[in-house]
């Protein structure tokens, strides 16, 4: 599971240093693609291999699952981290999420979210109120 929020940068060559803990479970590799909000979803190729399962039994019937199915895999991109724990962000993956050298890079339970440092900022304040004020279940089950 990825926790947390950690601050690298990207460097001269679009990659970026992966956090400390969460080497182990990208080591072998990881799939890169358009995230929800103009961020770059991470996920493992194991989780990414469970994901596609699950998106192979969308209705080929629905425009909105197609839709969605051509934007996410059409920005996805297999990755496979270097000696020093480095990954190539695509270039097409930097302009969606509008990086520039200062990364916000948050633990997202199965994924992990890559952010430019300012519209996480913008994210997170515009979000933190609402989190603090929330009376109801938005997650069944979980409280």
């Amino acid at each position: 599971m990825f926790l947390g929020t950690y601050a690298p940068r990207l460097d001269e060559k679009g990659r970026i240093i992966l956090p400390a803990k969460f080497r182990d479970e990208l080591s072998t590799g990881v799939v890169m693609t358009r995230g929800q909000e103009h961020c770059i979803y991470v996920f493992s190729t194991r989780e990414f291999e469970i994901l596609h399962d699950k998106i192979r039994q969308a209705p080929v019937t629905s425009k909105q699952a197609r839709d969605y199915l051509r934007v996410f895999l059409s920005g996805a991109s297999s990755e496979t981290p270097d000696k020093q724990n480095r990954v190539t962000i695509p270039g097409n993956l930097r302009s969606y999420a509008g990086l520039d050298r200062e990364l916000t890079v948050i633990g997202a339970g199965s994924r992990v979210e890559i952010w430019d440092s300012e519209a996480w900022a913008t994210y997170l304040a515009e979000q933190e109120t609402s989190f603090a004020n929330t009376t109801e279940e938005v997650i069944p089950g979980l409280f």
